[in-house]
Formats: C-alpha cells, sequence, structure tokens
C-alpha cells in the first residue's frame, strides 16, 4: 500500500469530514515548495478527480495524483498532540532531508 493512516489519523479525518457534512476522502500530494525543495499537500477530497489513485486505510479513501506517488511510496499518516500543538505527523521512507524548520523535505 502506497498510503497507510494511522487508526488515530482515521478517526480525526472521519470526524472532520463528518463535521465538513461533505467529502469523499483525503488527499495528499506534494509541491515544489520551502528551502529543502518539497512540501505536502493535504486537503478533503469532495470528489474524486478522474486521475487519481485511489488506497483505502481504517476505512478511509486516500486520494494521490500520480505525479505525487513516487514521493509518497510508503507513507504513514499520524495524527498527534504534542502540548498544546495538535496536526498531521508524515513519516516518510523516501526523504532525506529537511529543512530546519520542518516544513519542506527532500527526496
Amino acid at each position: 500500500m502506497a498510503v497507510n493512516l494511522t487508526e488515530r489519523a482515521a478517526q480525526h479525518v472521519v470526524r472532520a469530514i463528518e463535521r465538513r457534512g461533505k467529502g469523499v476522502g483525503l488527499r495528499v500530494g506534494v509541491k515544489s515548495s520551502g528551502c529543502s525543495g518539497m512540501s505536502y499537500q493535504l486537503e478533503f477530497a469532495d470528489v474524486r478527480n478522474a486521475d487519481d489513485l485511489e488506497f483505502e486505510s481504517h476505512g478511509v479513501k486516500v486520494y494521490i495524483a500520480p505525479e505525487s506517488l513516487p514521493y509518497l511510496q510508503g507513507i504513514e499518516l499520524d495524527f498527534v498532540r504534542e502540548g498544546l500543538n495538535e496536526g498531521f505527523k508524515f513519516n516518510n521512507p523516501n526523504v532525506k532531508g529537511t529543512c530546519g524548520c520542518g516544513e519542506s523535505f527532500s527526496v
């Protein structure tokens, strides 16, 4: 499987989609950005795009554009709380380096 959500991340996505009142899953991608070259894009998917690759993890559909798959193959998304902060944590086996602020990565 190219993408795996932890159970905690999947539960967070399900609750967020329920609060939104719409959505079919989570869209994960990458874009050129930041000081290390790439950054993650994460958004709720209201529809599946024609070229999306579809994966399922803990009952949540995850959509990835084909051009992003080489950068995301084998990634695990977790939802963590650290002190007062909470958010998604990307555990990506393809990452070779990250910038000092942690906002971008290189492969």
